[in-house]
């Protein structure tokens, strides 16, 4: 299986629905709770200027309409390469907003 699609399934799981969209356009309505991820910049080994091994990394934020602090643990549990990156409020949801390389 693709692993973005992997991934996705994850996402799904956490945030107990399906509401989980990659990189949606600006026409999407969106539902709450969810997750938006994008794609990020990676992590790329080299050696002798060769690309010897390649990790998709992911920026993605988890959305809810209440505070949901318990999702910090979970994610971070869930997905071992992941960081927390930063908690805020937006147009009265609040975000958790991680990378992970997966």
């Amino acid at each position: 299986m693709n692993r973005r699609l992997e991934l996705h399934e994850k996402l799904c799981n956490l945030v107990g629905n399906n509401n989980v969209y990659f990189q949606p356009p600006a026409s999407v309505q969106i539902s709450y709770p969810c997750v938006v991820y994008h794609i990020g910049a990676g992590d790329a080994k080299r050696a002798d200027g060769i690309v010897y091994n390649y990790t998709n990394s992911y920026d993605v934020v988890f959305i809810f309409k209440k505070p949901t602090i318990e999702i910090i643990e979970q994610v971070l549990n869930a997905i071992p390469m992941c960081r927390f990156t930063r908690g805020y409020i937006a147009d009265n949801l609040n975000h958790y907003a991680f990378t992970l390389y997966y």
